[in-house]
């Protein structure tokens, strides 16, 4: 089982789990809001635990949670999704497992970005698909262009997610427009990762539905809806045959997402609750952004998301070794930059800004250690 040995380890987690066995640690390494859902959430969970309501919903989901996803993306983009477009998962983990699989047979090529989130390489490795690498920095603000693409000789799907992690940055919309067009042109898939969709700070994110209906969208509860442990998901893909094949993996591997959680999510989308969470989330990205511009280089301006992604090179220390001191010595968990790929990533760290628990003791701790 050789692919199973490309497994990197998730070292965001690795170092969490470290930090939890200290005292008086900030964690400014792992991206979990710290918020509560909208209220009607939790009220939504009581009467479905009181209701019975925790049997085997149908593998694609309650109908009227998927009417409900539907409904979300003509409110919220102007886009029209039929209900029966709308697959339910389990949190966005199980989405990328899906489409993977449902997309791509074993030796497919998926174009991903460098630096990413770790996690897709590792989906691609477990069912023996092959992730092929982009480098982005700064020149092209962290996207893939369609210039990218053209040097590239074979793959099957391109995957991006916008905003970004680790870096914050939303695509443009003529360069969504323009991958789009690319892929389709070519017979190509087109992945977009919109997680952080809802935590997008200086203008309007666009859902690459917008740009067409062949785009496969990804989306879940756990950041903007402050639901990480419902682990709950969805994605939006273009048929039905694709819809079809989803669910037969579905059935197999997860028989149905968690149903408390689907009924808990008919409740989710309380967009006055939900632009409080955004302006808190805008609030802390000002504040930290302020306070570490001096500290770090920062190349990339998080739009959106809640992570600042900084040069640590002006410090003689690849950014592994410096997370490790930071956390030895300063108290203060981060995520090293290694975590996300290769492409440079020795020279930067993931600082996050998701949970407020002293973040502002955090940025006071940075500061005394590097400018002491």
């Amino acid at each position: 089982m050789t692919r199973l040995d490309k497994i990197s380890p998730f070292i965001v987690m690795d170092i969490l789990k470290e930090a939890r066995d200290m005292e008086d640690v900030v964690h400014m390494e792992i991206g979990e809001p710290d918020l509560e859902p909208p209220p009607a959430v939790l009220e939504a969970l009581e009467r479905a635990v009181k209701d019975v309501r925790f049997y085997y919903t149908p593998s694609l989901g309650l109908w009227e949670l998927r009417e409900r996803i539907a409904q979300h993306y003509y409110q919220y983009y102007g886009v029209e999704v039929s209900p029966s477009r709308v697959v339910i998962t389990s949190g966005t983990s199980g989405a990328f497992l899906i489409a993977y699989a449902i997309l791509m047979d074993a030796g497919d090529r998926v174009v991903l970005s460098d630096p990413s989130y770790p996690c897709y390489k590792n989906f691609a490795h477990v069912l023996n698909i092959e992730p092929v690498f982009v480098n982005v920095d700064k020149s092209t603000k962290y996207q893939i262009t369609p210039d990218h693409l053209k040097e590239l000789k074979n793959f099957t799907v391109v995957h991006i997610s916008s905003p970004a992690n680790p870096t914050g940055t939303l695509y443009q919309d003529d360069n969504l427009r323009a991958l789009i067009e690319y892929c389709e042109e070519r017979g190509k898939y087109f992945i977009s990762d919109e997680i952080y969709h809802g935590l997008v700070y200086d203008r309007k994110e666009t859902t690459a539905l917008e740009f067409s209906n062949k785009a496969i969208v990804i989306n879940g509860f756990s950041k903007a809806f402050c639901m990480p442990g419902f682990r709950l998901g969805w994605m939006i893909l273009p048929d039905e045959a694709l819809v079809r094949k989803a669910e037969l993996i579905l059935q197999n591997l997860f028989i149905s997402a968690p149903t408390l959680s689907q009924y808990s999510a008919l409740e989710a989308f309380d967009y006055k609750y939900l632009q409080k969470v955004r302006e808190i989330y805008k609030k802390r990205r000002d504040t930290l952004y302020e306070e570490l511009k001096d500290v770090f280089d920062i190349d990339a301006y998080p739009e959106g998301a809640f992570y600042l992604w900084v040069n640590v090179e002006r410090y003689g220390l690849d950014g592994y070794s410096l997370s490790q001191k930071l956390l030895k010595e300063a108290k203060v968990a981060i995520t090293p930059g290694v975590d996300f790929g290769r492409n440079n990533t020795r020279k930067y760290i993931r600082v996050s800004f998701a949970k407020d628990g002293n973040l502002k003791e955090g940025v006071r701790r940075i500061r005394d250690y590097f400018m002491r």
